[in-house]
């Protein structure tokens, strides 16, 4: 596989996380990266909030540059 395509599962993978956790606060009123990373402003916290932030830019910048499509997996054309 290649960078880019590992980036794109790590990105998916991080912000499919992120989306839950926003999820469980707007449904639950429950703060999911809170209760894992041990408070709201811990550094682990803060990391997980600018890593989903940074997949999101990844994911966006990654569909753009190939016109739409986010490639997970190697494409053979037989």
């Amino acid at each position: 596989m290649t960078f880019r395509k590992v980036m794109n599962v790590i990105a998916f993978t991080i912000l499919i996380f992120g989306a839950l956790s926003w999820a469980f606060i707007g449904i639950f009123n429950f703060n999911l990266i809170s209760v894992i990373f041990m408070g709201y402003r811990s550094w682990a916290a803060i990391t997980m909030h600018v890593l989903i932030g940074l997949s999101a830019l990844w994911l966006l910048v990654s569909s753009i540059v190939s016109n739409g499509r986010i490639q997970f997996v190697d494409e053979r054309r037989y």
